[in-house]
């Protein structure tokens, strides 16, 4: 009998130039998948993926759906292969979109129209260049609020991502973010980095963005899907499908509760999370949120088997 376990799914950071190469070469269900986001888009992604440059696809109207696409064809090829289904799912930010159309609530085409514009909108709010990302690192999540308050003045500034106990992600106006960051060091941060980021995510910066994407939901069918999915903004799953659009629309200007999320699994009983993506950042995660959890993550053709052995076994 297989082990009760949740699946994951990472967003934007976890891409890189080759992706899923080992994995395409041996199934073809993962180019068959690049090539029905390609053709939703007019894009020849599986190219962009595996060709690059880096700073295209790093754009984030590129990456949202080329990680869309590399989630949901380790969804279908975890399937396929007789992979059992896990109890629950999440997706970190930009994934939450690979986990709703694995559950059956998004169908994967309109997911990668869907993505592709949240990615547009996104950058469309900040201009490239006035908003800005950091990685705070060695301090507790009301320490780094704190830091923010001081740090805004008339800015924005924010606690965004709460990925591990000591690794938070702020977002907001640049200069505001430079502050921050300035301030993290003396406070007692082990390291404060700036992200490789072309806008502020999760942020107030974003609800402009976040309204424009509300009204492009709901010409979206949504279902009840059929496997629960713990959302980033509430650390609750949704059924209907109004709530669905309002709880997308609502995570793109608030924090990512991921340590909340993880540990939220684990109650439910999921004692092994398995990563379905490039990758292994919220495998990493995982083990620094809840040491008695394993995690795996399914990137290439020997962690697929190791993968389907641990949870078969």
């Amino acid at each position: 009998m297989a082990k009760e376990f949740g699946m994951v799914f990472p967003g934007q950071g976890s891409q890189s130039v080759g992706m899923l190469a080992g994995l395409a070469e041996a199934f073809p269900q993962v180019t068959e998948t690049f090539q029905e986001a390609s053709d939703a888009l007019g894009l020849d992604l599986w190219w962009l993926v595996q060709d690059g440059p880096p700073e295209t696809l790093n754009l984030t109207q590129n990456t949202q759906p080329a990680m869309l696409a590399a989630g949901v064809s380790v969804w279908r090829l975890w399937r396929d292969q007789g992979g059992p289904e896990p109890a629950l799912m999440a997706g970190h930010s930009l994934g939450e979109y690979s986990a709703l159309v694995a559950a059956g609530a998004l169908n994967f085409s309109d997911a990668v129209t869907l993505v592709a514009e949240r990615g547009r909108l996104m950058q469309e709010a900040v201009p490239e260049g006035t908003g800005a990302m950091a990685a705070i690192i060695g301090l507790d999540d009301d320490r780094v609020r704190e830091l923010c308050a001081q740090a805004a003045g008339s800015e924005v500034v924010e606690a965004v991502n709460f990925n591990s106990p000591g690794q938070v992600v702020v977002a907001g106006d640049k200069s505001a973010v430079e502050r921050l960051v300035a301030l993290a060091k003396p406070a007692g941060a082990k390291r404060a980095l700036p992200l490789p980021v072309s806008v502020p995510s999760h942020c107030a910066l974003m609800k402009p963005a976040a309204g424009q994407l509300a009204r492009r939901l709901a010409e979206v069918e949504i279902r009840p899907p059929a496997i629960p999915v713990i959302h980033n903004a509430t650390v609750n799953e949704a059924v209907d499908a109004a709530d669905i659009r309002s709880l997308l629309a609502q995570q793109l200007h608030s924090p990512v509760r991921w340590v909340e999320t993880i540990r939220a699994m684990a109650a439910r009983g999921a004692g092994c999370l398995i990563e379905a993506g490039p990758g292994k950042v919220l495998t990493g995660l995982c083990k620094r949120i809840d040491r008695s959890l394993s995690g795996m993550a399914v990137y290439d053709p020997a962690s697929l088997e190791a993968a389907m052995e641990t949870i078969n076994a």
